[in-house]
C-alpha cells in the first residue's frame, strides 16, 4: 500500500476517535483508548514524514503525540479537551493537504 493510503487511513481512525470523544457519557477507558490511538498514529505519521524528509510535520505531529500520549497524561478539564475538535479537523485536512511520496535511496 503507498504512503499516502496508509497516511489517510490512519488519519482518518484518529479523526473517527476524536470525534466520537466530542459526545457526553463515555467511560474514563474510551479516553485512554482514544489517547493510545491518536498517540500512536501521530507518532507514526511523524515517522512517516520524517523519513518524507518533511521536518515541520515531524514536530507537528510529535507534539501531537505528547498531548495525546497515555503514559504520562496530561490533564486538562472538559472545556480544555475541546482541542479534540480542532485536531480533529486538522487530521481531516491533512488527508487532502499533506503527501507523502517514497524516497528512493539512491546516491
Amino acid at each position: 500500500m503507498e504512503l499516502d493510503k496508509k497516511k489517510n487511513i490512519a488519519l482518518l481512525i484518529a479523526t473517527a476517535f476524536l470525534f466520537v470523544a466530542l459526545f457526553d457519557g463515555w467511560p474514563y477507558g474510551f479516553f485512554t483508548l482514544l489517547r493510545f490511538v491518536v498517540f500512536a498514529i501521530s507518532a507514526y505519521i511523524a515517522w512517516m514524514a520524517y523519513e518524507a524528509k518533511k521536518e515541520k510535520w515531524v514536530w507537528i505531529f510529535g507534539f501531537l503525540a505528547v498531548l495525546f500520549n497515555p503514559f504520562i497524561v496530561i490533564h486538562f478539564n472538559r472545556e480544555t479537551w475541546s482541542v479534540d475538535l480542532i485536531v480533529g479537523i486538522f487530521m481531516i485536512i491533512l488527508v487532502f493537504v499533506l503527501k507523502f511520496e517514497r524516497r528512493s535511496n539512491t546516491t
